[in-house]
């Protein structure tokens, strides 16, 4: 059977529960909710890291962000390390990319200017760490002035907090679903298979929708819930959550969750939804071109994000060495018509297990280096089986602020340790589902603690590199 073409959507920064889907009654997502009900729906999948770099190397690679030694945002992936995309290159495939890829440093300042690249395997390049203008290689503000525009995202009234972004026919969102439609439509007219990465920065901060989706929140701005934070529940809690609740990346008065007023709340969880509405109105776009260039029936679509937004949640804001759901837990939609067999999957996933499932859904062999695992065979005939029984994430001094943290997640508990401090986290799942109470400390949940710990070490250790490959006995 002819090798499928790869259609691997990323968003950047999306939480799981973000799409209708997902059982968000706020969103209309109607794209999105349709792939997922043509394929393959994660419930419960993690990603390896709650930033974009370390975890973006990771479901690149298929191997944990220790192992990858691309720990942090503004680290270089190593030049030895083997993309997914460079092994299907290599067996013959045609790969794009449009947008962010963020494996490597990105600074206005850094060189090169732009983002150092290693061997990827993309032969089609529209690179765009992030809208705002400041590189003189980001071809995404190229694009706006070609179409007689300036890049700006004034202020919106309702807060202080949320930006008027550009309109919609002008996002960056829409220029990475128009390099992609180009590159399907193009690449039809070929027999080699493809790949294209198209990968978004949004719903990521700066809050700043078209306004007009933005807009529609307003009749019903009241309904929207406010962030889940218990007054008082940062008491127990690591030092760097509390600091982080006065401010993002413990920075004083960025998206201050203490200070900010209900409607700033409200407001910013309608800007976050209103860019995943735009992102969902062009994956709409790209899945219909896909269809006309009658090219559906041998693409698998992956539709995911790198990791997700407290959005306020237990009072922070963004991103950081967090390991609540929803920093880490992320949509994930595999589908693949006539091949992937339409199911929802409650048990346990990691992101790491994408490449080696792709790679084997080219038919091509897992590279010697990965460490997660391929689904695809369950994926085929619609059950996973025993899926995994606990999943892992990783902070090693990852961002500001800093910290070395890891995380295990059963069904039960989820465990994070936060090293060299002497504190953790320890969540009861099932009576404390939204992650409110530590039990770290808890002497009821001694034996919980321990068994947990154990497996964390466990998991630990199996992130050792299995490069380079054993040749002999001795």
């Amino acid at each position: 059977m002819p090798q499928p073409n790869i259609l691997w959507i990323c968003s950047d920064q999306q939480r799981f529960d973000t799409l209708g889907c997902y059982g968000n009654r706020f969103v209309e997502t109607p794209h999105i909710d349709r792939l997922a009900s043509s394929g393959a729906l994660f419930l419960q999948c993690y990603s390896q890291c709650s930033v974009c770099t370390p975890s973006r190397a990771s479901f690149l690679t298929g191997r944990y962000p220790r192992t990858t030694r691309c720990r942090q945002n503004g680290q270089d992936i190593p030049a030895d390390e083997v993309l997914l995309p460079r092994l299907l290159a290599e067996a013959g495939y045609t790969c794009g990319l449009a947008g962010k890829l963020h494996i490597s440093a990105c600074h206005p300042q850094a060189a090169p200017a732009g983002e150092r690249r290693i061997a990827d395997g993309y032969a089609e390049f529209h690179w765009s760490h992030h809208p705002a203008p400041g590189w003189p290689t980001n071809e995404y503000i190229r694009w706006v002035r070609e179409h007689g525009a300036v890049y700006a995202t004034p202020p919106f009234a309702g807060s202080r907090y949320v930006r008027r972004g550009m309109p919609a026919e002008l996002h960056q969102t829409t220029w990475c679903a128009e390099k992609a439609i180009g590159f399907i439509e193009h690449n039809a007219g070929f027999q080699r298979p493809w790949l294209m990465s198209v990968n978004i920065f949004d719903p990521h901060h700066p809050f700043d929708p078209p306004e007009d989706l933005l807009r529609r929140y307003a009749e019903h701005l009241e309904d929207i819930p406010l962030p889940d934070y218990l007054p008082g529940e940062l008491d127990n809690k690591p030092a760097t959550q509390l600091q982080c609740h006065s401010g993002a990346y413990g920075t004083r008065g960025n998206y201050p969750a203490d200070t900010m007023s209900p409607t700033d709340h409200r407001w910013l969880r309608a800007a976050y939804w209103a860019m995943c509405e735009l992102i969902d109105r062009q994956v709409g776009r790209i899945l219909a071109a896909l269809e006309a260039s009658g090219q559906a029936e041998e693409t698998i679509v992956v539709f995911m994000s790198d990791h997700g937004e407290m959005l306020g949640d237990h009072g922070i804001y963004l991103k950081g060495p967090f390991f609540y759901d929803p920093a880490v837990r992320v949509p994930l939609i595999v589908s693949w018509p006539g091949r992937i067999a339409p199911a929802r999957y409650t048990g346990l996933a990691e992101l790491v297990d994408l490449a080696p499932t792709l790679l084997e859904a080219a038919g091509l062999q897992m590279h010697a280096g990965m460490q997660g695992r391929s689904l695809w065979q369950g994926l085929t005939v619609g059950s996973l089986g025993a899926q995994r029984p606990d999943v892992y994430s990783e902070y090693y001094n990852g961002f500001t602020p800093g910290g070395f943290v890891t995380m295990l997640r059963t069904e039960r508990r989820k465990l994070v340790a936060h090293h060299g401090t002497g504190t953790g986290e320890l969540y009861d799942l099932e009576q404390d589902p939204l992650e409110t109470v530590n039990r770290w400390e808890d002497a009821a949940y001694r034996s919980d603690k321990l068994a947990l710990l154990e497996r964390l070490c466990d998991r630990m250790a199996w992130t050792s590199d299995p490069l380079p490959v054993r040749r002999a006995i001795w």
